[in-house]
């Protein structure tokens, strides 16, 4: 079950998703507040894999980089990467297309390998971010503090790291009641520290039976585990603070969204932003020429296998509604007016 589009462009409300549960199942995971434990758990999640990262750069550039764990880098990144574009944002979020059962699940299990979070929490914080974007509510709006440098500097920082922070939680029930009443994807919501091991031992596990060695074993942990997610965090983080800070806006949208190209590629497409929150159900983000956007190339060859289908995609009228208007046409359609 998945909440219609039409209703998910907006403003999703539990009324028009479906009535939520009279309890909430505790298969969600997480509550109102995050206590003390997960807090700390957050903090490691963050800290060990950001130092393997700067780590990583002096190692890179002398020694203790195989083939080998650029393969596994390369592999597990995009494996969770597309996990959370595809389905945690296109799919669970905001509906951009239909998937067949056994792709539906394979979508839940990519995108908790990426390490951001059960996938009913990240859904219900990214709804609201959509409800609210860039306004009062948003989760994680550089813009929170204000629009001088100072402020937009601490803004920054919260929109990327900071806001996970934050005791309060989003209502699960009132903004993905959806998912909830999915008993298969509530189920690997709940199994999130799972899927989360088993992304970070699939790649000493290879590298220790491809080398025979656990120097391999070693190697392939810290390039392909620990660097891995920590890029691929910074990366999906950007989009929330970078992405809404600057970049060029094509189109219309109620917020600060923006592309930024050179985002593209590591984001799978995301970082044209701008289109998103101007059609938020569009399963192509980047619509315009020379826009490389791989989450929807993958969803176009899932179409064409017959795992997804009713795939919103985007046509001329539909672009063209949402453009900006430039100086000369707004001053032309001012003058008619008048």
């Amino acid at each position: 079950m998945t909440v219609s589009p039409e209703v998910l462009e907006e403003s999703p409300q539990p009324g028009t998703a479906g009535a939520a549960p009279q309890t909430v199942p505790s298969a969600t995971l997480g509550g109102e507040r995050k206590g003390t434990v997960e807090q700390l758990t957050l903090m490691a999640f963050i800290v060990v894999p950001f130092v393997a990262l700067v780590a990583a750069v002096p190692l890179a550039w002398g020694w203790g980089m195989s083939w080998l764990d650029v393969a596994l880098l390369v592999v597990m990144y995009y494996i969770g990467c597309h996990g959370i574009t595809i389905g945690f944002h296109r799919y669970f979020t905001h509906g951009a297309f239909k998937a067949k059962r056994p792709l539906r699940i394979a979508l839940a299990i990519m995108g908790s390998m990426a390490v951001e979070g059960p996938l009913v929490r990240w859904v219900a914080d990214h709804r609201k971010h959509h409800k609210f974007s860039d306004a009062e509510g948003d989760p994680h709006s550089p813009w929170r503090y204000g629009e001088t440098v100072p402020a937009l500097m601490k803004g920054l920082w919260w929109a990327h790291i900071g806001w996970m922070f934050d005791e309060e939680q989003t209502p699960q029930e009132k903004y993905a009641p959806d998912l909830i009443k999915d008993g298969a994807i509530r189920a690997i919501s709940r199994q999130f520290v799972l899927w989360t091991l088993v992304s970070l031992l699939i790649p000493p596990l290879v590298g220790g039976l491809v080398t025979m060695s656990w120097q391999g074993a070693l190697s392939a942990f810290f390039w392909g585990s620990l660097v891995r997610v920590a890029l691929l965090h910074h990366v999906t983080w950007s989009i929330n603070s970078i992405c809404h800070a600057v970049g060029k806006r094509p189109f219309r949208s109620r917020d600060r969204s923006g592309n930024v190209w050179w985002l593209a590629v590591l984001s799978c497409g995301e970082s044209w932003h701008n289109l998103h929150h101007a059609d938020p159900t569009c399963a192509r983000h980047g619509v315009l020429k020379g826009q490389v956007d791989s989450s929807a190339r993958l969803i176009r060859w899932a179409e064409l296998a017959g795992w997804a289908y009713d795939v919103r995609w985007p046509n001329r009228s539909r672009i063209d509604s949402r453009r900006q208007e430039d100086d000369s046409r707004r001053k032309e359609r001012a003058a008619q007016a008048a």
